[in-house]
């Protein structure tokens, strides 16, 4: 499988991409061609062009959570309906809302269900070949419990229940691909285990939302250490600070728009 970034926070020197403080990959694998995210604006469609990918023959959308820094981009690339497949977790589409104001996705339930194809699920579900879907993630290590950020239309308090991954089986192990990981990564991580019963992780991309100093990093760097990943790619949402702290104890790679992986 062939994974590039086409949208993140961060883009690399000399390569003249655009950046955004959203996250955006796209994967191939096999005849499907699939976006993992879209990011917050037309930003991916615009650095894809310019990489000479043709998004015209995505066939396949999985969206990690509903926020708009990941959702955005759904209102420019279904402009007009598509044969294409959406899958998510059902809560992805509910109204969202923090201090700043409106955060959840720009398209709606109906108008999603006009332009694509919609799959909405709470559980893992085989998206491609060796690449599934996690659905609702559960929540193993106590040190990291579900956080709010803001609220939904009810003014309850929003745990993002519906924030999830990918997991690709690859040959020597999985390799997990993240939006934001609200759920936690080392959730994520045990929980991509148990639904693909192999506990070798060789690789992880994508936001592990560690943003402060305190406990739950210095809990969350001590997991990951435990796992021995080879192939570490936090981006996103993981300030300085957490990479500092992950890079004191571990190997961790660069990550920005225009990386590209191959994953086996």
């Amino acid at each position: 499988m062939k994974l590039t970034v086409l949208c993140d926070n961060n883009t690399f020197i000399d390569q003249y991409y655009l950046g955004e403080p959203a996250l955006c990959f796209y994967l191939e694998n096999g005849e499907d061609r699939i976006l993992f995210d879209t990011g917050y604006s037309d930003v991916f469609m615009r650095n894809a062009k310019k990489m000479e990918i043709d998004l015209d023959r995505v066939n396949k959308i999985v969206l990690s959570h509903g926020h708009n820094d990941h959702t955005g981009g759904l209102a420019y690339y279904l402009r007009e309906k598509r044969d294409v497949e959406v899958i998510a977790h059902p809560d992805t589409f509910i109204y969202r809302e923090d201090e700043t104001g409106t955060i959840s996705s720009p398209l709606s339930v109906k108008e999603l269900d006009e332009k694509c194809r919609l799959h909405l699920t709470k559980e893992a579900y085989e998206v491609s070949r060796d690449l599934i879907y996690l659905g609702e993630i559960p929540v193993t290590c106590a040190f990291e419990k579900r956080i709010p950020i803001g609220k939904t239309v009810e003014g309850e308090d929003d745990f993002i229940l519906d924030d999830s991954a990918l997991v690709y089986k690859g040959k020597n192990g999985i390799f997990i691909i993240t939006g934001c990981s609200h759920s936690g990564i080392c959730n994520i991580i045990e929980y991509a285990k148990k639904v693909t019963g192999t506990d070798k992780v060789t690789g992880v991309i994508g936001g592990f939302h560690l943003l402060k100093e305190g406990e739950r990093l210095n809990r969350t760097v001590e997991h990951l250490k435990k796992q021995k990943i080879k192939n570490l790619y936090p981006c996103h949402c993981v300030s300085l600070k957490a990479k500092i702290a992950l890079a004191k104890e571990m190997e961790i790679q660069e990550t920005g728009t225009g990386l590209s992986l191959e994953i086996e």
